[in-house]
């Protein structure tokens, strides 16, 4: 495998090459020059000629020092790794919401249950940190203040809420929200909509 080279053998590689620290990013299943550079660095620590190519001499070096990927591993469910979690979000039944990854972890007892994609509000409108609790539920709801759609919205700190975003889902982080915790993936929020209850936790930390 060399830069260009794409599949599931990348994605594989990608994966264990992050599970000993050579890879930051979510496996992709692209040999470009992030991962050139992250075999580079791995052949480089293992003493071996850093052509950044995988040969079947890194191959097999680094089948010896990792396990087999999950599915998880290979396919991520959010587009960023996933924040260690807030020591808050360790016990009970909290959403776990890392402004640094963007992302969104439901977990109950420290688990993660699920997790999704999020953004943020603007620098005008900034999304709040610290330790909330979930106060009220809004499946179709609607803003009074900015007349736009907040489908399965999960309010935790005045109009601030978790809820699905469409222009989120559609333009990505070229945008930004009021305040709000964005989500791109409407079945998830959908689901995680379904399983909080009034008085979940909700930790916005960096």
């Amino acid at each position: 495998m060399r830069t260009g080279s794409e599949g599931p053998q990348v994605r594989e590689l990608q994966a264990r090459l992050r599970q000993v620290g050579h890879f930051g990013r979510n496996p992709t299943g692209y040999y470009g020059t992030v991962t050139a550079e992250a075999v580079r660095s791995f052949q480089s620590e293992r003493g071996t000629e850093g052509t950044g190519a995988t040969d079947a001499a890194t191959w097999q070096k680094l089948l010896a020092m990792t396990r087999t990927p999950t599915a998880d591993e290979l396919s991520p469910p959010t587009e960023r790794p996933v924040a260690k979690p807030d020591e808050r979000c360790l016990t009970g039944r909290v959403l776990c919401i890392s402004k640094k990854s963007r992302t969104l972890a439901w977990m109950i007892d420290g688990r993660v249950v699920s997790a999704m994609d999020v953004r943020f509000g603007s620098e005008y409108t900034p999304t709040r940190e610290g330790e909330f609790k979930v106060f009220w539920k809004s499946r179709d709801h609607v803003s009074t203040l900015y007349d736009t759609p907040m489908p399965y919205a999960l309010f935790f700190s005045g109009g601030q809420a978790v809820h699905y975003s469409a222009d989120f889902a559609a333009n990505g982080y070229g945008g930004a929200s009021h305040g709000c915790v964005n989500v791109r993936d409407r079945k998830k929020v959908a689901a995680l909509f379904d399983q909080v209850k009034d008085g979940d936790k909700v930790v916005v930390y960096w």
